[in-house]
This record gives C-alpha cells, sequence and structure tokens, in this order.
C-alpha cells in the first residue's frame, strides 16, 4: 500500500489568465479503484497530465508507483495487435494477455489481427488488458466507455471491480457504480475524496447541499435581522446620546448612551460572524437550471416508417432488416453492438447516401434535428457558429450557460473547448432548433454527470418526438418509451 500525494497543487495554462487548480490537496490510496468525476471543462484530464509530469505546475505531487495511461497513444495502428501489446507491457508474457482477454471475453484470434481493424469497443479492450499486465504500475483511466455498447460496459465494468489501483474518469453512473470503491470528486472550489461507490457519494454531496442551503438562508435571514438591530440601536444611541444636551443628570444620560453603543457593536459582531460562517457556505453547489425545449407537433401522428431497412457495408448486410415505425410522442432507442448498423440507420434518416436494403418513408416537411457523434467539426467563435445555424444567439448562448458554460468561453475557440464542451454545443444547437423529430447519435459522449440529469430532465417535461442511440443504461432506461432490438 501506498499513497499519492497532491499537496499545493497551483496550474494555469500558458495561455490562460485563471489558474486550473489552486493551493489544491489530496491523496490517493493506490490500492483503490477510484472514480473520478466532475463537470465538464473543470480540470480531469489535465490532473491526470500532471500526474504524468507533462506539464509544469507549482506545489507537490508524491508517489511511489509509475502511472499509465489510457488511452494509449498508438503511433501505428496497423501493425498486428500482438505487436502492440509488446510496446504497451514489453516485460509481460503473451499468455499474460490471453487471460486478461478472457476476462473480457475477447478471443485470442485478435492478436493476430491488424490493430486498425478491430472495433473501437475491442482497441479499447486490449489497450486496459494490455495495461493491466504492467505489474506494479496506476493506470489513469480517462473516459473507457465512449466507444463500448451496454453490454461491453457491463463486461469492462465487471473486469475493473476484479482490479485495483486505478483512477477511472467516466460520466456513466451506472458504470460507476459497478467497478469503484472511492470517489474523487473535482468540485467548483475544492477536490474531494470518499469512500464508497457513485451513487453513495451523489447521495452525501446532495445531502451536504441541501443542508449548505437551509444554513444559508437561515444566515441571511439573521443577516438581515441583526442589520436592523443595529440600525435600531445606532439610531436609539444617537438620540440618548442628543438628549444629553440641557439634561440635569448628564452622567446617567451618557452611561444609557454608552450602554445603548455597547449593544450596538455587541448585534454588529454577531452580524460579523454570521456573515463569515455565510461566505464558507455555497462554494461547492452546483447549480442545475432547467433547460427548456419547443418541439413542433407534426400534422400526422406518423413521422417515419422503417420497412426491412439493413445497412450494408461493401455489398454485405451488417444487421438483420428492421420494421418499425416513429409515432408522435414516442423517444425510440436503438440498441445493438458495436458495428450493427445503429448510426447509420439514423443517417438515413437525416438523408446521408448510405447503401442499405429496403425502404425509409419520412412524412412530408417533416423538420429534424440532429446530433451527430463526431464533433472534429467544431471550431471557430460560438457567435459565428450560431450566425451560420441560423440560431437565435441568445438562446443558444442561454442555453450554454445552463450548462455550467462560464462567459470567458463565448470568447475562445470552440477548438479549444473540451470533448464534453464540444457535445454540449451540439445539443445545445438542437435545443434551438424547433423541430417535429430529434434525432440523437451518442448524444452524452464525453457530457458530464449533471448534464446528462439535466437532459433527462428536460426530455421527461417537454416529451419530444425522438429517435436516439446512446449506450448510457441510467439514461436510456429513463427516456426510452420503446427500444428497437439491432
Amino acid at each position: 500500500m501506498s499513497m499519492i500525494k497532491i499537496e499545493n497543487l497551483t496550474f494555469s495554462y500558458p495561455t490562460s489568465y485563471e489558474n486550473i487548480f489552486e493551493n489544491v490537496n489530496c491523496q490517493i490510496d493506490s490500492n483503490w479503484k477510484t472514480g473520478f468525476v466532475g463537470r465538464n471543462g473543470r480540470g480531469k484530464t489535465t490532473l491526470l497530465k500532471l500526474l504524468l509530469g507533462q506539464y509544469e505546475y507549482n506545489g507537490n505531487i508524491e508517489a511511489s508507483v509509475e502511472f499509465d495511461y489510457f488511452p494509449y497513444p498508438i503511433a501505428d495502428k496497423t501493425k498486428l495487435t500482438n505487436e502492440i501489446f509488446l510496446e504497451v507491457a514489453p516485460m509481460a508474457e503473451e499468455w499474460e494477455l490471453m487471460r486478461e482477454l478472457s476476462y473480457l471475453d475477447m478471443e485470442a484470434d485478435v492478436l493476430y489481427r491488424p490493430f486498425n481493424t478491430l472495433s473501437h469497443g475491442e482497441q479499447t479492450k486490449v489497450l486496459l488488458a494490455a495495461l493491466f499486465c504492467n505489474e506494479e504500475h496506476f493506470l489513469l483511466i480517462d473516459e473507457p466507455t465512449n466507444h463500448l455498447d451496454v453490454e461491453a460496459r457491463e463486461i469492462v465494468a465487471g473486469y475493473l471491480k476484479k482490479k485495483k489501483g486505478f483512477l477511472l474518469v467516466s460520466h456513466d453512473r451506472h458504470f460507476l457504480d459497478g467497478c469503484v470503491d472511492h470517489i474523487l470528486s473535482l468540485n467548483r472550489s475544492t477536490i474531494e475524496v470518499q469512500s464508497g461507490n457513485f451513487s453513495s457519494w451523489m447521495q452525501n454531496f446532495t445531502q451536504q447541499q441541501n443542508f449548505e442551503l437551509a444554513q444559508n438562508k437561515r444566515l441571511k435571514k439573521d443577516i438581515n435581522r441583526l442589520q436592523q438591530s443595529a440600525k435600531r440601536s445606532s439610531q436609539w444611541s444617537d438620540r440618548v446620546e442628543a438628549s444629553k444636551i440641557g439634561a440635569a443628570d448628564k452622567g446617567f444620560v451618557g452611561h444609557k448612551a454608552a450602554k445603548m453603543m455597547k449593544r450596538s457593536k455587541n448585534i454588529e459582531a454577531r452580524q460579523q460572524q454570521a456573515i463569515k460562517q455565510k461566505l464558507s457556505l455555497l462554494k461547492n453547489i452546483e447549480t442545475v437550471e432547467n433547460l427548456k425545449l419547443s418541439p413542433q407537433k407534426y400534422h400526422a401522428n406518423t413521422l417515419v416508417s422503417y420497412s426491412e431497412v439493413a445497412c450494408c457495408y461493401d455489398g454485405k448486410v451488417i444487421s438483420d432488416p428492421v420494421t418499425f415505425t416513429i409515432q408522435q410522442g414516442e423517444r425510440i432507442a436503438l440498441d445493438g453492438k458495436n458495428g450493427s448498423g445503429k448510426s447509420s440507420l439514423l443517417k438515413l434518416l437525416i438523408g446521408e447516401s448510405i447503401e442499405h436494403t429496403g425502404t425509409i418513408q419520412r412524412g412530408s416537411r417533416l423538420v429534424i434535428s440532429y446530433v451527430p457523434q463526431d464533433t472534429s467539426h467544431i471550431k471557430g467563435r460560438l457567435s459565428d457558429y450560431a450566425q451560420d445555424n441560423s440560431l437565435d444567439e441568445s438562446l443558444f448562448k442561454a442555453i450554454l450557460r445552463k450548462m455550467d458554460f462560464e462567459r470567458i468561453q463565448f470568447e475562445k475557440d470552440m477548438q479549444d473547448f473540451s470533448a464534453g464542451q464540444k457535445k454540449k454545443v451540439l445539443i445545445a444547437k438542437s435545443l434551438c432548433d424547433q423541430a417535429h423529430l430529434y434525432v440523437w447519435d451518442e448524444p452524452l459522449n464525453y457530457i458530464d454527470i449533471y448534464s446528462r440529469m439535466q437532459i433527462e430532465q428536460l426530455l421527461k417535461a417537454f416529451s419530444p418526438t425522438m429517435i436516439f442511440v446512446e449506450h448510457d443504461k441510467a439514461f436510456r432506461d429513463a427516456i426510452a418509451t420503446r427500444i428497437i432490438q439491432l
């Protein structure tokens, strides 16, 4: 057992005027299975890179373990997978990797295939297995679930539960509950460590916030009451002092004035103490404002019909054909393993040219709002993006503010946004659209937990007609009115 200690850590990027971290202190046991949570843009990935020694910083990071990072950067993905394994874990034996792969329900033959022919999910499993072959290393795992379907997430969560010695960044609540025993939370102004899984941490954090809100409300009332009392005491004191003029017994009146002045000072001291207490509260309050959506009602009950539709790749059908309709008010989730054609079915719906069998019939004058998986095209200023997409800029930015964007972000190039912030831009754009049908392809990739719950509440409140792909089980179970299995 050894501790990873972070002491008085202060860091900012050379191009930034603000510190990402300021005098941060925490420590983690190297045997813990630690989940790392926090809102987008708070610095989770930055902290991992600081632990890896990639940036200069003020303060001290002390660790007796060597760190490895996932996703491991692969220079040449055309190499055979077993060659990649030897790069990642040079001291390990091939049989050790085969053992790890078996725990992840993978066949050994993937070792003899070029790495770039593996699906994203298979690549994720191979790299995790290889990295855990590095004995006595502490693994920093940065959002591994983004390319994993629901079944694969269950398998990887079960695999990680049997391991120890890792720090896992993830926004998938169900996944975290399945594999961690501690939570490191990057809050608004502090960083804290707590024993337990995500659900127990969330319950405790919510209780603390509710307590602080109640305490803040009480202190606010006390401060107002004390301010009024201090004002009255001061006025009384002034009046008594004024009554000394022409008074027969100036000593008695002076004593009375001093007494009133002392009372006024006592009230002021109590007031300052209450203010001091109040200032120590609400530093980590996570405000999650309600979002709004203005979906249009379509003139017919059926918006879209899929009839015997199956997507093809190089002339080969990659999934069984599906037949279903999208009815007014439905929220349909497409479910299936990676590579089963979920995204392709959505792209066909928005009019992309993809080889397929069967037919898709869209209602006439159907307005569709689409959120793609890919965020690589997000660049430039938010104002220009709003103009290019004919968005109401004020509404667009107001939505982003509600999704925890600071005003300073509005002046930055979106290319410098975190992956989660880029995804929020796409969702905010979609929420500005007054559409009949919302088509969202893995909208929650990289998006923080609070925003996920915020979007859940929005979709429940406004009940738009939707078809979506999402592997976050908690979100899908809360939102989907029907699941189409591929």
